[in-house]
Protein backbone atom coordinates (compact mmCIF):
# COMPACT_ATOMS: atom_id res chain seq x y z
CA UNK A 1 0.00 0.00 0.00
CA UNK A 2 2.62 2.56 1.08
CA UNK A 3 5.88 1.78 -0.66
CA UNK A 4 7.63 5.11 -0.25
CA UNK A 5 7.18 7.19 2.87
CA UNK A 6 8.50 10.72 3.32
CA UNK A 7 9.28 11.91 6.85
CA UNK A 8 10.17 15.56 7.45
CA UNK A 9 12.50 16.05 10.41
CA UNK A 10 13.55 19.14 12.32
CA UNK A 11 15.44 17.67 15.26
CA UNK A 12 12.41 17.77 17.56
CA UNK A 13 11.00 14.91 19.61
CA UNK A 14 7.77 15.16 17.59
CA UNK A 15 9.71 14.54 14.38
CA UNK A 16 11.59 11.63 15.92
CA UNK A 17 8.28 10.08 16.94
CA UNK A 18 7.10 10.46 13.32
CA UNK A 19 10.25 8.65 12.18
CA UNK A 20 9.37 5.72 14.46
CA UNK A 21 5.83 5.58 13.03
CA UNK A 22 7.18 5.75 9.47
CA UNK A 23 9.52 2.85 10.26
CA UNK A 24 6.57 0.80 11.54
CA UNK A 25 4.63 1.48 8.35
CA UNK A 26 7.60 0.80 6.09
CA UNK A 27 8.15 -2.56 7.78
CA UNK A 28 4.44 -3.45 7.56
CA UNK A 29 4.20 -2.59 3.84
CA UNK A 30 7.76 -3.56 2.82
CA UNK A 31 8.42 0.05 1.87
CA UNK A 32 11.24 2.50 2.19
CA UNK A 33 11.66 5.90 3.81
CA UNK A 34 13.03 9.24 2.73
CA UNK A 35 13.97 11.59 5.54
CA UNK A 36 13.94 15.26 4.60
CA UNK A 37 15.11 18.38 6.38
CA UNK A 38 14.03 21.70 4.89
CA UNK A 39 16.18 24.81 5.18
CA UNK A 40 14.57 28.17 4.48
CA UNK A 41 17.46 30.08 2.88
CA UNK A 42 15.94 33.48 3.71
CA UNK A 43 14.31 33.30 7.14
CA UNK A 44 15.05 36.95 7.86
CA UNK A 45 15.74 40.09 5.94
CA UNK A 46 18.50 42.60 6.35
CA UNK A 47 20.69 45.05 4.50
CA UNK A 48 24.35 45.48 3.83
CA UNK A 49 27.36 43.40 4.78
CA UNK A 50 25.94 42.51 8.21
CA UNK A 51 23.12 40.66 6.45
CA UNK A 52 25.52 38.70 4.26
CA UNK A 53 27.60 37.64 7.26
CA UNK A 54 24.52 36.69 9.23
CA UNK A 55 23.13 34.77 6.27
CA UNK A 56 26.31 32.73 5.87
CA UNK A 57 26.39 31.88 9.59
CA UNK A 58 22.73 30.92 9.51
CA UNK A 59 23.12 28.62 6.49
CA UNK A 60 26.16 26.96 8.03
CA UNK A 61 24.33 26.33 11.31
CA UNK A 62 21.21 25.14 9.46
CA UNK A 63 23.25 22.66 7.40
CA UNK A 64 24.86 21.27 10.56
CA UNK A 65 21.46 20.94 12.24
CA UNK A 66 20.05 19.25 9.13
CA UNK A 67 22.87 16.72 9.08
CA UNK A 68 22.39 15.90 12.74
CA UNK A 69 18.60 15.48 12.41
CA UNK A 70 18.89 13.37 9.26
CA UNK A 71 21.67 11.20 10.72
CA UNK A 72 19.58 10.49 13.83
CA UNK A 73 16.57 9.47 11.73
CA UNK A 74 18.62 7.40 9.30
CA UNK A 75 20.28 5.57 12.19
CA UNK A 76 16.85 4.62 13.55
CA UNK A 77 15.84 3.31 10.11
CA UNK A 78 19.06 1.34 9.75
CA UNK A 79 18.67 -0.22 13.20
CA UNK A 80 15.13 -1.29 12.27
CA UNK A 81 16.25 -2.77 8.95
CA UNK A 82 14.35 -0.25 6.83
CA UNK A 83 15.85 1.07 3.61
CA UNK A 84 16.16 4.84 3.94
CA UNK A 85 17.67 7.88 2.28
CA UNK A 86 18.23 11.38 3.60
CA UNK A 87 17.82 14.69 1.84
CA UNK A 88 18.29 18.33 2.68
CA UNK A 89 16.32 20.77 0.55
CA UNK A 90 16.05 24.53 0.46
CA UNK A 91 12.62 26.11 0.12
CA UNK A 92 10.79 29.25 1.15
CA UNK A 93 8.67 27.64 3.82
CA UNK A 94 9.13 24.17 5.25
CA UNK A 95 5.76 23.02 3.91
CA UNK A 96 6.77 23.86 0.34
CA UNK A 97 10.02 21.95 0.71
CA UNK A 98 8.19 18.97 2.14
CA UNK A 99 5.73 18.85 -0.75
CA UNK A 100 8.49 19.32 -3.34
CA UNK A 101 10.52 16.52 -1.75
CA UNK A 102 7.45 14.25 -1.68
CA UNK A 103 6.83 14.85 -5.38
CA UNK A 104 10.44 14.43 -6.47
CA UNK A 105 10.90 11.23 -4.43
CA UNK A 106 7.55 9.85 -5.66
CA UNK A 107 6.34 9.31 -2.14
CA UNK A 108 2.88 7.94 -1.55
CA UNK A 109 2.61 8.97 2.11
CA UNK A 110 3.92 11.79 4.28
CA UNK A 111 4.32 11.02 7.98
CA UNK A 112 4.98 14.04 10.13
CA UNK A 113 4.95 14.98 13.75
CA UNK A 114 2.92 17.79 15.21
CA UNK A 115 4.06 19.99 18.04
CA UNK A 116 0.44 20.60 18.99
CA UNK A 117 0.71 24.36 19.39
CA UNK A 118 -2.46 26.28 20.15
CA UNK A 119 -3.66 29.84 20.46
CA UNK A 120 -1.23 32.72 20.10
CA UNK A 121 1.78 30.42 19.81
CA UNK A 122 0.21 28.76 16.76
CA UNK A 123 -0.60 32.13 15.18
CA UNK A 124 2.91 33.47 15.71
CA UNK A 125 4.86 30.33 14.85
CA UNK A 126 2.43 28.97 12.26
CA UNK A 127 1.74 25.35 11.54
CA UNK A 128 3.80 23.66 8.86
CA UNK A 129 1.78 20.50 9.41
CA UNK A 130 -1.46 22.36 8.73
CA UNK A 131 -0.01 23.85 5.56
CA UNK A 132 1.11 20.43 4.34
CA UNK A 133 -2.35 19.03 5.08
CA UNK A 134 -3.98 21.91 3.21
CA UNK A 135 -1.80 21.71 0.10
CA UNK A 136 -0.86 18.04 -0.25
CA UNK A 137 -2.35 15.77 -2.86
CA UNK A 138 -0.87 12.81 -0.99
CA UNK A 139 -2.08 11.12 2.15
CA UNK A 140 -0.61 12.67 5.28
CA UNK A 141 -0.37 10.91 8.62
CA UNK A 142 0.06 13.33 11.52
CA UNK A 143 1.39 11.81 14.72
CA UNK A 144 1.65 13.27 18.18
CA UNK A 145 3.99 12.20 20.91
Amino acid sequence: MYKHILVPVDGSSAAQYAVLKAIELAKAFDGDVTVVYVIDPYPFTGLGSDFAYGQAEYLSAAAAEAKQANDQALKACEQAGVKAAGRVVEAHGAWRGILEAAASSRSDLIVMGSHGRHGLEKIILGSETQRVLSHSKLSVLVVRE
